[in-house]
């Protein structure tokens, strides 16, 4: 167990044996109501964050079958054209919006970061409160729309098509998305200041997590790239209700401007949903690999190189929008370069899985599902920030694989990863471990039945975002529909273990896994305010095998794997 020592004027009568641990009463703990209200609690914001992003995973999730169900077929048969439209785009908006940036940030971040620096919340709770009750109405917002046949120009939104078609759905679509920048850029400003101004003295920088060095990095970069997002959106805003022609091509408007505003932020906001998913692998690896994590500091700052030159290659997403030869290359090159951090990262975990005493818990069965899924959509993604082959291959469904191999098979593995790890600690339960590899071997083989083959439908030349194509791709495509319901049916067994271990799962203890960062030194699940005395930090997160503990005790290996 981790333990924890008291500052030399502790007075003795409060240096009590539970508080070694860091224990505090369970009976100063949130009831279940507590969870729906305007709660400033940094534990109950991360969990409203998980569980209402994971309702959004629903309904994107059903919105993406209904597509792939479309797709079964050359023709258009199933769904009429412009709710295809509109499910494609609010797929992609949901996705990306309601669930894995704020799963990941929202969730994760507001639940551990002040655990794991010592503190007893965030630097302003009622604004983080506020961040996520932006989240709520926008998720209103997009599903409201539909009532008007729904935003049908795509997740990009890109002009003139965004103004033309279902203009008051496109608006509701904006504020939208305008709140949940907003609800961005108050959580990012929280995040910064409360790493940098609030992690106890006794910590040093390096000793801080890596899912801490994630988040700090993630944020700056949310603070530097999401303004621009909205202030593309509000000029479209007033293009589409108040007669400007920011955008308008026939009134002098220029829409790849809009491109770049749009880009400048969505491809950053790639590494927003990425980077906290690399902290998370930070934490989940060396725990159940019981190592050390290999080459801390080489982790940490090359999250702080993925935030700066991240923000340098958002014009490989516009190779074929009449980019100059100069830009072409200049992009090509910088996207080439961010590739070389990520790789750091990789070959961090890689190294700290070799040699050490593995245990396949689900975490780390999704941990490593997620190397092998984001290897694959990492290469892809090289091959298409080389301009000659982004041209031949853009708007095909080979971008589709290598965004949902990212995406799907790196953020979203993440996050079941991380969901699987802290779990114990969010409920103080343990979650079934039998339904944990199902759920796993459901969602591996899904992924791969349903973006695998999009690779070969690009290459031959099967354009994306359209319901009707060439039989030629039939069988391909009834490939990628099968995977779908095998992605969709994974979830099943997921949300069974959540609610089954919620309610009457295996009491946890307060450290099941045996872990050495901070948030293991509390009560599962953490007091009210954390700690009645704040921590005193001896070792540093990952010291396994270095005179601190590397073994489960026999009484929580049984309980860990059963």
């Amino acid at each position: 167990m981790t333990q924890v020592e008291f500052p030399p004027n502790t007075p003795p009568e409060q240096k009590k044996p539970e508080m070694a641990v860091a224990h505090t009463s369970h009976q100063e703990a949130w009831k279940w109501q507590d969870y729906f209200t305007f709660n400033i609690d940094h534990k109950v914001i991360g969990i409203q964050y998980l569980v209402t992003a994971f309702v959004f995973y629903l309904i994107g999730g059903l919105m993406a079958m209904a597509i792939r169900v479309e797709l079964a077929t050359p023709d258009a048969d199933w769904l009429d054209p412009n709710l295809y439209n509109a499910f494609m785009t609010n797929h992609g908006t949901i996705m990306i919006f309601l669930w894995i940036v704020p799963s990941a940030i929202g969730g994760f971040g507001n639940f551990l970061v002040p655990l794991m620096i010592g503190a007893r919340d965030m630097a302003f709770p009622k604004l983080n409160a506020i961040a996520f009750w932006l989240n709520p109405p926008a998720g209103a917002l997009i599903l409201g729309s539909f009532i008007f046949g729904g935003s049908q120009s795509g997740w990009t939104a890109y002009p003139p098509l965004s103004l033309v078609t279902a203009p008051i759905a496109q608006t509701m679509w904006i504020l939208a998305i305008v709140l949940v920048g907003t609800s961005s850029i108050l959580g990012s400003l929280n995040f910064v200041i409360t790493i940098l101004m609030m992690k106890v003295p006794s910590m040093k920088w390096d000793q801080l997590p890596l899912f801490c060095w994630a988040i700090l990095a993630t944020s700056v970069l949310a603070l530097v790239s999401t303004p621009v997002l909205a202030a593309g959106l509000i000029l479209l805003l007033f293009d589409l209700n108040f007669g400007t022609s920011f955008f308008k091509p026939d009134a002098g408007g220029n829409v790849v401007i809009y491109q770049h505003l749009f880009w400048f932020y969505s491809h950053p906001a790639v590494y927003l949903m990425i980077l906290p998913i690399f902290g998370i692998m930070s934490e989940v690896i060396p725990v159940h690999a019981r190592k050390p994590i290999f080459g801390y500091k080489a982790i940490a700052y090359s999250s702080l190189a993925i935030c700066v030159v991240g923000l340098f290659v958002w014009v490989h997403h516009m190779f074929t929008s009449g980019t100059p030869g100069w830009m072409r290359m200049f992009f090509t090159i910088s996207t080439l370069i961010v590739a070389v951090p990520t790789g750091v990262k990789i070959f961090g975990w890689v190294a700290t899985l070799w040699g050490g005493k593995i245990r396949f818990t689900s975490a780390m069965l999704f941990a490593i599902g997620l190397l092998s899924m984001f290897v694959m959509g990492g290469l892809s993604g090289v091959t298409m920030g080389t301009a000659p082959f982004d041209v031949h291959v853009h708007d095909t469904y080979y971008v589709v694989a290598h965004f949902h191999y990212v995406l799907f098979g790196g953020s979203v593995f993440g996050i079941y990863a991380g969901i699987y790890h802290w779990f114990p600690k969010m409920t103080g339960r343990m979650l079934n471990e039998t339904w944990g590899r199902i759920h796993f071997f459901l969602t591996l083989i899904g992924t791969n039945l349903t973006f695998l083959p999009m690779h070969e439908l690009g290459l031959q030349g099967m354009p994306r975002r359209v319901a009707m194509y060439d039989p030629q791709f039939i069988d391909l495509n009834q490939i990628c529909t099968f995977g779908s319901f095998v992605l969709g049916i994974s979830v099943i067994p997921f949300t069974i273990n959540i609610i089954q271990s919620w309610l009457k799962g295996r009491p946890a203890g307060d450290n099941p896994w045996q872990a050495l960062t901070l948030e293991w030194t509390t009560s599962s699940p953490p007091a009210i305010e954390n700690w009645e005395v704040l921590p005193v930090v001896t070792h540093g997160p990952y010291d396994y095998g270095n005179g601190h503990v590397t073994e489960l005790q026999p009484s929580t290996t049984s309980e860990a794997n059963a």
